[in-house]
């Protein structure tokens, strides 16, 4: 009966997200804002829409899945997603989305490629506002609309996109990486497994990333912590599970990748 009960709440949450997909196409409006919530597990398959995606994590983490990359945009983060790019969102915990659709007409310079940001507090406060009922007749909801999307286009990006390459064999190599990540990465090792040199491998690798297999791994390191670290999992427990040494390795490791040591990260997003 649990089970049964499931299938069809799964199913009345696809009904919904078509719904909603309709909605937005219709729209009139320069921005159109809309609150979503999904519960852990949920799998939004492959969609787009003609408008640019704002997406806010109110709580709980997402992962957005596309040709481009893979990005994990955890509580206090939000998404730039260009219009037309088809994607899949799958969530990582019960979560709380808060979205903005935008018109391509409304931006001076339309966005063509996925963005993580970080959520100032202004930010935040209007997106919340803008999902709310708004009298349109009093002209508040032009407003916040005129000012929230003035805010989200001055957000600092954050390095939490982790691009995958196109080759099935490499990218099977970074699947296995990222089941079982750890600091250790030989790059002999993988380039063992493609009959490649250290050389080719490593040249071969930035021309499908467009980034080192360093920078890779760093990433992809912050990639499995951030949900984890978010979840209230400590520090210590997570940089062993990694595979470093200290726990000041890792810090010093996600300090320069997310300009915060872990704690001071979720202690207070809204510096960051």
């Amino acid at each position: 009966m649990a089970k049964f009960k499931q299938t069809l709440a799964m199913s009345e949450l696809a009904k919904l997200h078509v719904e909603r997909l309709a909605a937005i196409e219709a729209a009139s409006e320069p921005v159109y804002a809309i609150p979503s919530e999904y519960p852990a597990g949920y799998h939004v398959k492959p969609h787009s829409h003609t408008r640019v995606q704002f997406v806010y994590a109110r709580a709980g983490v997402m992962m957005v899945s596309s040709i481009q990359g893979r990005w994990m945009v955890p509580p206090q983060h939000a998404l730039w997603i260009p219009a037309g790019l088809v994607h899949t969102v799958d969530m990582l915990g019960d979560v709380t989305m808060l979205s903005a659709y935008v018109a391509p007409s409304a931006l001076a310079d339309p966005p063509t490629v996925v963005r993580v940001v970080a959520v100032s507090d202004l930010a935040r406060a209007l997106i919340i506002a803008a999902v709310a009922p708004l009298d349109a007749q009093s002209g508040r909801r032009d407003l916040v609309m005129a000012l929230l999307l003035d805010e989200v286009l001055r957000l600092p990006d954050r390095p939490l996109g982790l691009p995958f390459p196109s080759d099935t064999r490499l990218a099977a190599l970074c699947r296995g990486f990222m089941e079982t990540p750890s600091a250790r990465l030989i790059i002999d090792d993988l380039a063992e497994q493609l009959a490649m040199s250290r050389r080719a491998f490593t040249r071969f690798f930035r021309k499908e990333t467009g980034i080192s297999l360093s920078t890779w791994r760093q990433q992809a390191a912050v990639f499995t912590a951030l949900p984890r670290l978010a979840g209230g999992e400590t520090v210590t427990a997570v940089a062993l599970d990694l595979g470093y040494d200290s726990v000041a390795a890792f810090t010093t490791m996600f300090r320069r990748m997310m300009g915060a040591a872990p704690r001071a990260y979720f202690k207070a997003p809204e510096q960051y």
